[in-house]
């Protein structure tokens, strides 16, 4: 039995060195037939030997082993803490530190949430200053959906749907929903793929969707659309987003609804309307300044706002994106948010619509950060997915996720354990909001509303240090319309609210 064995594994042998030496696609195996897999072998384990082995404990990425870390304790409900001393070297440049205070505040029990509503908004919603982000199902499991938006439920915070529309998975266990609509129009689209007004507004006064809002781009791949196979659009998926099964579903890069500024602020206003009046706002990952201008041109026209805009860092992600897209495109969160936050200030409207931040929130200074840098409340995604077991294997877009989170492989899906995962999720949620009010109170402030970015220092070099007050420009309200500064006039001037240009 064993000489058989041994006969069959020598010929399979043989027959893929015969194969290797004949196939022309790759060059390495004719070459080195047999010996050559070695090579694939080893490229494919390279992530896990880096992550496990290679990486330090600061410097992975995505997100290090010291972030991935935390999450997962404080998901479990264990200690977040470590011993002997920061591993980072605080004299790097561009290092950033939040400044404590001589006399730190009691921390405060009562988390504050964030009111959103602007004045043409008559329901309002009160957001947590940290929800699920934007995560469609599809890119995610039906378990995965189930669990985050349990988790909220339990949590008392928000779920963003993405936008692939909503399903039961999003709307059975009853957490509040922020409804995504991007640019396929999911769950609210004609045949030909244009937005059908009566189903967006069937479905928008559903009691769970608190808010709605509009999906401009995001982070990882601001200024294109998205491809879902036809292989992976089965029956469930399709009746969600409402396209045919089994056919490849193309979100283009830019909305049918608007073609210019005053388009898209005529639009929310119509999405808000139809809402019944609920709180409406729009997602973007910032690049001209002067096209968001050009919006807040058309708001002041027009005289209506969105209620929420939520900033995505070009740092953002969950899903698959172009590398050059990822790596070059789009404005890191920090200037996003500072853009925006200025915009708006400068212009006046700043009191009359909230700013979330997306993209790396997943620690408690994260938050506090963000906040220091212009936004109101944050939405993290990928810390999110770490709370209900993501590994960051990077496998997102294989549809073969080794934890069951992004994959529609009802196998490995079913390793999602929504009760346990789902507690998961509302005890990362609450132990993150509890650690930014911590630092909050040991900077001296009861709360968001008493941060400044002369809070937040950045290392310029070895010898310099500067507080964020110093080195980027902050407007007084209404100073764009009155006087605008020098680095901002030309980019004002231009702003058309008839016209979308850089």
């Amino acid at each position: 039995m064993l000489k058989i064995l041994l006969f069959v594994l020598l010929g399979a042998l043989a027959a893929l060195a015969v194969h290797d030496l004949v196939q022309r696609r790759h060059s390495l195996l004719r070459n080195y037939p047999l010996l050559g897999h070695l090579r694939f072998a080893l490229e494919a384990l390279r992530p896990e030997i880096q992550q496990y082995f290679i990486e330090r404990n600061f410097d992975g990425r995505p997100f290090d082993r010291d972030t991935r870390s935390i999450v997962y304790q404080r998901a479990k409900g264990t200690d977040a803490e470590e011993p002997f001393g920061t591993e980072l070297d605080l004299y790097r440049a561009g290092s950033e530190y939040l400044t404590p205070s001589m006399a730190p505040r009691p921390v405060r029990s009562d988390p504050p949430r964030v009111r959103i509503g602007g004045p043409d908004c008559t329901r309002p919603y009160d957001m947590a200053l940290l929800n699920v982000s934007a995560m469609s199902f599809g890119s995610l499991s039906g378990n995965a959906v189930l669990a985050l938006n349990t988790g909220a439920r339990m949590g008392g915070f928000a779920h963003d749907t993405g936008e692939g529309g909503l399903s039961e998975y999003h709307l059975r266990p009853g957490g509040d929903l922020i409804w995504e609509i991007g640019t396929g129009y999911f769950g609210c689209r004609t045949d030909d793929g244009d937005f059908d007004a009566r189903q967006f507004a069937e479905k928008a006064a559903h009691e769970q969707v608190k808010c709605v809002s509009l999906k401009i781009s995001q982070g990882a791949k601001p200024g294109i659309g998205g491809v879902l196979p036809g292989a992976k659009v089965n029956a469930e998926i399709a009746e969600v987003r409402g396209v045919p099964q089994g056919r490849t579903v193309i979100s283009p890069p830019y909305h049918r609804v608007y073609s210019t500024p005053r388009e898209l602020v005529r639009f929310l206003a119509r999405m808000r309307e139809l809402a019944g009046g609920k709180p409406v706002g729009f997602k973007l990952c910032v690049g001209s300044r002067r096209e968001f201008l050009a919006v807040c041109k058309a708001m002041l026209e027009e005289d209506t706002t969105p209620d929420f805009i939520v900033v995505d860092g070009a740092e953002g992600g969950t899903g698959a994106a172009p590398l050059e897209f990822a790596d070059n495109v789009g404005l890191p969160l920090g200037e996003g948010l500072m853009t925006v936050h200025n915009a708006l200030v400068g212009t006046g409207l700043r009191d009359r619509i909230r700013i979330g931040a997306s993209g790396k929130v997943a620690t408690g200074s994260d938050l506090v950060k963000r906040l220091l840098q212009g936004a109101d409340y944050t939405n993290a995604a990928r810390a999110m997915m770490f709370a209900i077991g993501c590994v960051q294997a990077q496998r997102c877009h294989t549809n073969a996720c080794p934890v069951g989170v992004a994959t529609q492989d009802a196998r490995r899906a079913r390793a999602v354990d929504v009760d346990d995962k789902s507690m998961r999720v509302a005890r990362y949620q609450e132990a993150t909001v509890k650690s930014a009010l911590q630092i909050m109170a040991a900077m001296g402030v009861d709360g968001p509303s008493g941060l400044g970015p002369h809070q937040l220092l950045q290392r310029v070099d070895p010898h310099t240090v500067r507080s964020y007050a110093e080195l980027h420009d902050w407007l007084a309200p209404g100073q764009l319309l009155a006087s605008p500064p020098e680095g901002w006039a030309s980019d004002w001037r231009a702003a058309d609210p008839d016209r979308f240009t850089h």
